[in-house]
């Protein structure tokens, strides 16, 4: 499996992530990646395909978003040999956080992070990653709060797009998506 081309590996991504039809609510197309991430050389492949992309950035930590960012980004801050820092809904970190409320279709919701998540470096380059960007609530509230810690958001990685519902998306960096989907 390591010897896959990009594309193949973006096809055998896609193939292996289940669809579930009008999950949570009538209407969503639900994408699980907990097929995915059974397939051990796949998810295998996956986090040194990014881990390749990312080597080269010069990036101080990965900061996942609540909780599947977590997922992704804990393997790749080891296989970068970076730190992970975990940006998590409100009242899930002990210390002092900052916050960032944002908005949802249906109300609102608060994110935090750690107020010394990159523990005392200077400048920190930080790589922000999810599963997924739709509307881009959270990845923008995450984003928010990586600058006000201190840091630079260098890029935002996900596993998806849901460009038909991204495409308003004003992240002040660069977004890359393993998969792009319109669907």
């Amino acid at each position: 499996m390591s010897g896959l081309s990009i594309d193949d590996l973006k096809i055998q991504i896609l193939e292996n992530i289940r669809i579930v039809n009008d999950y949570p609510k009538k209407g969503i197309k639900f994408r699980d990646i907990t097929t995915l991430l059974q397939h051990k050389d796949l998810f295998f492949a996956l986090i040194e395909a990014l881990k390749n992309r990312y080597e080269k950035y010069e990036i101080d930590f990965v900061a996942g978003i609540e909780s599947r960012g977590f997922i992704f980004g804990s393997p790749l801050a080891y296989a970068l040999k970076k730190g992970f820092v975990p940006i998590r809904k409100k009242g899930k970190l002990p210390h002092k956080v900052f916050q960032k409320e944002y908005l949802l279709e249906y109300g609102s919701d608060t994110l935090e992070i750690h107020q010394d998540a990159f523990c005392g470096v200077l400048n920190p380059k930080v790589l922000l990653i999810d599963d997924l960007i739709a509307t881009g609530g959270t990845a923008k509230a995450s984003e928010e709060l990586i600058m006000q810690a201190g840091g630079k958001c260098v890029e935002a990685c996900f596993l998806m797009d849901l460009k038909m519902l991204s495409q308003d998306v004003n992240l002040k960096t660069n977004v890359f998506s393993v998969l792009e989907l319109w669907d």
